[in-house]
């Protein structure tokens, strides 16, 4: 069987912040298709990884590509432009937009994107997918709940048409019930097609959804392999302080 064709790729990745230096020479690659958990516990060098990758932390050195192109100086809209969405921890919602209007900012066609339509995610879908936020269209993203606005802030990333969408801590300060909703919605994503890249404090969960899994420690990969092999790891355990 042939492998899915490496989308993102990423080598030797150094980072600061001013005179700390929070990544260190880290690797990273994800397939089209693939799933990939980023586990760690907080403060490891997870989010500045991902900030990293989308061309938001200046100081930086290594190499990024996508489907083979050096991004590796690339700014984050040229990275969205390459089909990498991102949900960020913190939603990220435009407060005084409306929920419609903060779907169509950003959104393209599959045609744009390069993607056939049966594939695509159009505002009908995103509704369909998210229920509630067909009830909220006139309203502003500062009237929305913790979850509705994870709704959207995810529907948002979709209908950019992505390759990649990377989500960081997605179901953080959310109900149960809510957090549920988001996980059936990260295997809808993934049973689509779609690469994901996870950040998440439920480690369990982001393995049960991943193919392949590393784990950070001190800006360092201490641990990676198929996510399965990982979930009963005595050294996973260990590394998370679980």
């Amino acid at each position: 069987m042939v492998a899915p064709e490496l989308f993102l790729e990423a080598s030797a990745i150094h980072a600061w912040y001013g005179s700390s230096h929070v990544l260190h020479g880290i690797d990273l690659a994800i397939h089209r298709g693939q799933t990939v958990g980023l586990l760690g516990r907080n403060g490891m060098g997870k989010s500045t990884l991902i900030r990293t990758l989308l061309g938001h932390v200046a100081q930086r050195e290594g190499h990024i590509a996508v489907l083979g192109a050096d991004l590796s100086r690339a700014r984050p809209h040229e990275m969205a432009r390459r089909g990498v969405a991102y949900v960020p921890e913190g939603r990220g919602v435009f407060p005084n937009l409306t929920v419609r209007e903060n779907l169509v900012m950003a959104a393209r066609t599959p045609a744009q994107a390069g993607r056939p339509a049966a594939r695509g995610w159009d505002m009908a879908r995103v509704l369909q997918t998210f229920p509630r936020l067909a009830e909220r269209m006139g309203h502003l993203g500062s009237q929305l709940s913790g979850g509705e606005q994870q709704m959207l802030s995810i529907g948002r990333a979709l209908m950019t048409q992505p390759e990649l969408i990377i989500l960081d801590e997605a179901t953080e300060g959310l109900a149960p019930l809510i957090v549920a909703e988001i996980w059936r919605v990260i295997a809808s994503i993934r049973d689509d097609g779609i690469a994901t890249l996870i950040v998440d404090r439920d480690y369990r969960k982001v393995l049960a959804h991943s193919d392949h899994a590393l784990v950070l420690q001190k800006g360092r990969v201490v641990l990676a392999g198929a996510a399965q092999d990982l979930a009963d790891s005595a050294e996973l355990a260990a590394f998370l302080g679980v």
